[in-house]
């Protein structure tokens, strides 16, 4: 999502760089490529011109015209407008003061308001909330079963008393004759709140009917539910690839059933995106929850700021890294911290629970992503195969517990039957093995203060480096016996200089007869005084 529009407006920006001062000809120009960089992503047109309006009005005023860096200053301009039409801040759940929340899912059909009613369950059980689902859609077939098979995975209770339609026909009878009658969603709302309070549930999510477009029917029935439950949230489900449409599809549902948040779904989908920059700003409803993928944990709060930094390719750090935080565990933290410290070598039970943590925040493609500036590579990361990681813990877990733990003891055969079990060649495995002993060294020189073996300024730079280090830290000494003599006391004299305890030549015999104790603390920066003792 979002790729297209993000490319254009990073190829927009780069041309700015190499101007020291912006004219109107080259504000004009910018506002122009991200108003066709926009109406390309499908953002609405009213979207579009106020977008641009405002980039425009202020690119032109002093904040550009004074700044010292220009360019930065009209992506920063971009960047802030960008958080002002999704939404500005951040806005989550507002929850009851007294009984259970209740939150009802709107949208249309095919939007993924089932799924993503066991996503937002399984993200408030782990905020400590205690969520109960009710199945209120009893016109789309099979709609019940999928809730329920969806509360189970999200490992919460789904009040389902109707069946509704589980013979996969439609909802209206084959000559016309009307709607067929499954049940009264209405009744099951109401029931599914009484049932939430004697269970002692705090939230309740409802699942309402949808159609495959906005009709009658459908808004009378999300109107009536409404006005029998009177719930604290009303999310809008809106499917984020479907362009354009969007914005009509949403006025209809504000006029109906009047939401209180959007929620984007299919976020992770290869649409433009301009649905997620129109909603906001055409209803002035805040997005509050994005779903990225099929999973229950595919699922987080929208944050206006970030999204906005992730389409000028700035990154999302501050997400990855919350992401991280859920997913690695404090004592393994620990305890690796511990080996590192202690230059204990890493083994392959240590990478399969990096591996696993890894596994928990999600696709590494979604990962790297966050990364800033990883925009420009999108198309080395769609290239980018996952599945050499099944293999490469494939062969892990095809290795014995003293294997693991023992790698320089893998010989031939142990390398034959880890290849057979693992289903890859005997030369991948040997190529993981050395890749895995080059990490080994790597850590180890890292935790002696080594740093990277041939990285620049990071220490370490490998043999020949320390080769030329040790023939610079060596003395030549003269073929005269008299000069090394000489040589010799003039070492020692220097050596009976340095007073004893200082490696700098410092205290009180400190040649030139230095004194730190003697400085005025008034001649020191504040707060340097604690350091001469007074």
């Amino acid at each position: 999502m979002f790729t297209s529009l993000s490319d254009r407006l990073t190829s927009t920006f780069k041309n700015l760089r190499t101007k020291g001062r912006l004219s109107e000809s080259d504000v004009n120009r910018t506002v122009r490529d991200i108003r066709m960089a926009l109406l390309d992503a499908d953002v609405a047109l009213p979207v579009v011109k106020e977008f641009t309006h405002a980039v425009r009005e202020r690119a032109l005023g002093a904040e550009v015209s004074q700044a010292l860096n220009p360019a930065q200053q009209v992506v920063k301009i971009v960047n802030e407008e960008l958080v002002a039409i999704l939404g500005g801040a951040t806005r989550t759940i507002r929850f009851a003061k007294t009984g259970p929340t209740v939150i009802m899912l709107a949208g249309l059909q095919g939007a993924g308001k089932t799924t993503l009613a066991g996503k937002l369950a399984h993200w408030l059980k782990e905020q400590g909330h205690t969520p109960m689902l009710v199945a209120a859609d009893l016109q789309r077939p099979n709609a019940v079963t999928q809730l329920q098979v969806v509360g189970e995975r999200a490992g919460v209770p789904v009040y389902a008393p109707e069946q509704g339609n589980v013979g996969g026909h439609d909802a209206v009878g084959p000559t016309g004759e009307g709607t067929r009658s499954f049940g009264d969603p209405v009744a099951v709302s109401r029931d599914g709140i009484r049932e939430a309070v004697s269970k002692q549930h705090d939230v309740v999510i409802v699942d309402t009917a949808g159609r495959l477009a906005v009709d009658t029917d459908l808004m009378r029935q999300a109107g009536d539910i409404r006005a029998a439950i009177d719930p604290d949230e009303v999310l809008f489900v809106i499917d984020a690839m479907i362009g354009q449409a969007a914005v009509e599809t949403a006025e209809a549902f504000l006029e109906g059933v009047d939401f209180t948040g959007v929620v984007l779904s299919k976020l992770d989908g290869d649409a433009r995106g301009g649905a997620a920059l129109s909603v906001a700003g055409i209803t002035g409803r805040p997005i509050m929850f994005a779903s990225t993928g099929e999973g229950v944990r595919d699922f987080e709060v929208f944050h206006p700021d970030r999204m906005a930094s992730r389409i000028l390719d700035m990154g999302d750090v501050l997400t990855l890294i919350e992401q991280a935080e859920k997913a690695f565990d404090r004592t393994q933290a620990a305890e690796m911290e511990r080996k590192f410290l202690a230059a204990e070598d890493f083994t392959f039970d240590d990478f399969l629970q990096q591996m696993s943590a890894i596994k928990k925040m999600g696709s590494l493609k979604s990962m790297l992503k966050m990364m800033p500036g990883m925009g420009q590579m999108s198309a080395q990361l769609d290239n980018l195969d996952e599945r050499e990681f099944d293999r490469v813990e494939a062969m892990v877990r095809s290795m014995t517990p003293f294997e693991r733990n023992h790698p320089k003891q893998i010989n031939g055969s142990r390398r034959a039957r880890i290849a057979g079990g693992s289903g890859v060649t005997v030369s991948e495995v040997n190529q993981l093995l050395e890749r895995f002993g080059e990490a080994q060294k790597m850590m180890k020189q890292l935790a002696r203060g080594g740093g990277i073996p041939g990285m620049p300024g990071m220490g370490g730079g490998g043999k020949k480096a320390r080769q030329q280090q040790q023939v610079r830290g060596k003395k030549s000494k003269s073929g005269n016996p008299a000069k090394r003599a000489a040589d010799a006391r003039a070492d020692a004299q220097r050596a009976s200089s340095k007073p004893a305890g200082s490696s700098f030549g410092g205290g009180a015999g400190a040649p030139g007869g230095f004194d730190p104790a003697a400085m005025d603390p008034a001649q020191l920066p504040k707060g340097f005084e604690k350091f001469l003792g007074k």
